[in-house]
């Protein structure tokens, strides 16, 4: 990672700061992708190297859902960072994307495969939806996904736990994955997987296709080998993990954690200098690829006209006129650091009650793996926090705390991040956190102070945000002050040096990385051995 910035995006940054906020966003817009790895370039890859390899794109998500609105069926695009950041893939690169149904009309417009073209309005790739019974769900995705793989990975001090009838289903439900992309990959096709629901996929898929090319990207951090070593399943995980082509993580440090992991656990050949495992005739490079999003279409999304009204709108129906406003846009999951970050707006208020009555802060919360016990106790604490808090400090029709529970449409987001003074994202850990720079991507109106955790993949690139360490409550309550006594000025220069590097290492940047070492490994090994 480097701070040089290419040429044509310099110059756009000096325009940037001599320019009003209207003018800056014009001239970013038009400038900022020049020289950049953009859609373009994904695209010209696709064709020229990739030719006609089909690419499909394999998530437990899916980033469009049908839900019946009485009785007409909606197609909505459900707010997550993984699926919002790959849409724009899928359709660069006209792909198949296989995923789980989870919408209550989903299988009432595919066909008879489960399959369906999306988006809507300007249809590019196929979607085809998987049906995964409540058993499957339960024992699956509650179970062996976030009972047992998420609290492990991310040490957030929630046990892991470990049922062996959690990991059968595991393995079931990978099989059901593993078949579906088998009916659609032709001769030759890429396979891209996405995260820690999929890890054994690569094994089933290779043993009935070798000619496939497979590629997980790990979305979440991955432990130190000490932590990892408790899982009774760690041998059989690596194993179907290692059969993919290559394992992408979002940092180095997740990568060589990973490295060392498999070290210490398996029989092979460690190749450090390639950072590459080597056992029998098979290879896996390990690779560090930090995601990102859309940035010219959030930014282009937030410059809209009916952005702003719905942002000023927002002011009215939530009576925040006048007021500053914080905003955090979270899953309702124990990581995210939400009930730190209530308490640290509560220190806030006390040690500066200036802020009774100017400051409220909206927290939108999606609900998450309520099935699960650790997430119904976060939960509650959550709205037992924002309850205490509004009857501690409103007066009149004043609140201090807005929290906002449901799914979410990304585009209804947009404004949110526009009318915000400060964005918090305070995750005890996370391997990278893609609301960070969805706001940054939004801040086209050049106001507004991202508050990171230090414990976020995104705090290794966007250094310009206020960095805090979420467990110290003082120090984050002292961060949202200090964003909210941020002059102008400042808050533009620190904006422009975010949206330079959210800019420049965009969604395409990353899945150009990946496909490029996807491509180079082919061309690699089609080499004759001298």
């Amino acid at each position: 990672m480097t701070d040089t910035l290419t040429d044509p995006l310099d110059k756009t940054l000096k325009k940037i700061a001599s320019a009003g906020a209207r003018a800056a966003a014009k001239v970013l817009r038009a400038d900022a992708f020049d020289g950049l790895a953009g859609r373009e370039q994904l695209v010209e890859l696709v064709a020229k190297k990739l030719k006609n390899r089909r690419l499909l794109l394999v998530s437990n998500r899916e980033p469009y859902m049908h839900v019946r609105r009485g009785d007409a069926v909606e197609c909505i695009r459900p707010a997550g960072g993984l699926t919002i950041a790959l849409d724009s893939m899928a359709s660069a690169c006209q792909a198949t994307w296989i995923c789980q149904g989870g919408g209550d009309a989903d299988f009432e417009v595919t066909d008879e495969r489960g399959r369906v073209k999306v988006p809507p309005n300007r249809p590019t790739y196929w979607l085809r939806r998987l049906r995964i019974d409540a058993a499957e769900e339960k024992g699956f995705y509650e179970g062996f996904c976030n009972a047992t793989l998420w609290p492990l990975c991310h040490v957030c001090y929630v046990r892991p736990k470990f049922d062996s009838s959690d990991w059968e289903l595991y393995q079931a439900v990978n099989r059901r994955f593993a078949d579906a992309v088998l009916e659609e990959a032709e001769p030759g096709s890429i396979v891209f997987l996405q995260d820690y629901h999929l890890a054994l996929v690569a094994r089933y898929l290779k043993r009935a296709r070798p000619d496939l090319t497979t590629v997980l990207f790990w979305h979440i951090p991955w432990p130190n080998p000490e932590i990892f070593r408790i899982l009774p399943w760690k041998k059989e995980l690596l194993d179907g993990m290692l059969a993919n082509d290559v394992v992408g993580f979002h940092l180095p440090y997740h990568a060589q954690n990973f490295l060392q992991t498999v070290d210490q656990e398996l029989e092979c050949q460690i190749d450090r200098e390639h950072q590459r495992v080597l056992r029998g005739d098979e290879a896996c490079s390990v690779r560090d690829y930090p995601i990102s999003v859309d940035f010219r279409a959030v930014f282009e999304q937030a410059e809209r006209d009916e952005t702003r009204r719905a942002a000023a709108a927002l002011r009215g129906t939530y009576a925040l006129e006048g007021l500053k406003v914080g905003l955090g846009v979270d899953r309702l999951d124990y990581t995210k650091g939400i009930p730190e970050r209530l308490q640290a707006v509560e220190r806030l208020l006390e040690r500066h009650p200036e802020y009774l009555g100017r400051f409220t802060f909206v927290q939108i919360g999606v609900p998450s793996r309520m099935g699960l016990e650790d997430y119904q106790q976060v939960v509650a604490e959550i709205e037992e926090r924002c309850a205490a808090l509004n009857a501690r400090f409103a007066r009149g029709g004043w609140r201090p705390v807005i929290l906002l529970k449901g799914h979410q449409d990304f585009d209804t987001l947009i404004p949110f991040y526009q009318l915000a003074d400060l964005c918090v994202v305070s995750s005890l850990h996370d391997g990278m956190n893609l609301v960070a720079k969805e706001f940054v991507a939004a801040s086209s109106n050049d106001r507004g102070v991202l508050v990171l955790s230090r414990f976020t993949g995104a705090a290794r690139e966007l250094e310009q945000a206020l960095l805090v360490n979420p467990f110290d409550v003082d120090a984050l309550a002292e961060a949202m002050h200090q964003a909210l006594v941020m002059p102008p000025e400042e808050q533009k220069v620190r904006l422009g040096r975010l949206r330079e590097r959210v800019a420049q290492n965009n969604i395409f940047n990353w899945a150009t990385s990946i496909l490029k070492d996807v491509v180079q490994l082919a061309e690699d090994s089609a080499v004759p051995a001298s």
